[in-house]
């Protein structure tokens, strides 16, 4: 009778602490408390921000996609290209290009492409996207722009709607098929300062009258109100352009804008083509390259 109600006693305590055990794992999986659910996530793990990829200093293939700067127009002959120039995938010593300084020399001739063109605007650049996605590169460099604020009149500046819708357009080409490429974004030069620092020169005054960048360097010496306007309006256009580029490429989580660096540069006569006084010189596209670099390699972006 004892062993009777001693086997009785014990079923009644592991049926309450089953029961117990069931209520227990039940509310923990109603309340969702600190504890996940088997299989699931925490309130507070779904609730945390997704982490920024970390910024790869190091990539091991590079493409460029812009305009007549990343041709390397103007900087070995007279109103040609000279890709072997370029600040971004160059092969000159003398400008030791952005490819050259990641990749090593070896490399930079098999792992890095150029599909910049000159004259390009950036309604060109999803295309020019698209054809850089296609060698599925660690790097694709931007440099795009001042041929949207160069136009033969300030009136015919591409509107910062269209920059911007062009641009996002351009990344959306890349990511379609390479959510992982990383982005450098150079700023837009300073058109004004361009201005400024080659009207000094007698020669490149006389060939900008044959129609180089007219919104800005038309009758280059006139300082009457229209001029100045029209200069300042192609500025400010300059400005809200780099905007642009900054903000949408925030947006994007393997992009990083320069912080301004192209923009902030302050280019003399020696790192202007002595062919146009506009174009970079070798000793300019190698500033560019040395500029790119520092961006791309620092840990943290320029502010």
């Amino acid at each position: 009778m004892r062993n009777s109600r001693h086997r009785a006693r014990a079923a009644v305590a592991l049926a309450t602490a089953a029961l117990t055990g069931f209520a227990t794992l039940t509310a923990c999986d109603a309340s969702g408390g600190d504890s996940a659910a088997p299989g699931g996530s925490s309130a507070q793990d779904r609730a945390a921000p997704k982490r920024a990829p970390a910024w790869d200093t190091s990539p091991r293939s590079l493409a460029a996609v812009g305009d007549s700067i990343t041709r390397g127009f103007d900087a070995c002959s007279v109103l040609s290209d000279c890709p072997e120039a370029s600040w971004a995938t160059g092969s000159d010593d003398e400008v030791r290009s952005l490819a050259q300084r990641l990749l090593g020399k070896q490399r930079a001739a098999t792992h890095s492409w150029n599909y910049a063109k000159t004259g390009a605007r950036m309604a060109d650049l999803p295309g020019q996207m698209q054809r850089a996605a296609a060698r599925d590169p660690e790097l694709v460099t931007v440099m795009a722009g001042a041929n949207d604020a160069c136009r033969s009149s300030a009136d015919e500046m591409t509107s910062v709607a269209e920059f911007r819708a062009d641009f996002q357009d351009a990344l959306r080409a890349l990511r379609r098929t390479q959510p992982k490429t990383q982005v450098y974004v150079s700023s837009v030069p300073d058109l004004k300062r361009l201005w400024s620092t080659g009207r000094t020169n007698q020669l490149g005054k006389q060939v900008w009258k044959l129609g180089i960048c007219k919104s800005m360097l038309a009758d280059a010496d006139n300082m009457d109100r229209a001029a100045t306007d029209r200069r300042q309006s192609v500025q400010d256009r300059v400005v809200a352009y780099n905007k642009v580029l900054k903000d949408v490429c925030a947006r994007d989580q393997r992009c990083r804008y320069d912080g301004g660096a192209v923009f902030d540069f302050h280019f003399d006569g020696d790192q202007l083509s002595h062919w146009d006084w506009f174009h970079p010189s070798k000793d300019g596209q190698s500033r560019l390259a040395e500029m790119a670099h520092k961006g791309i390699t620092a840990a943290r972006p320029r502010s």
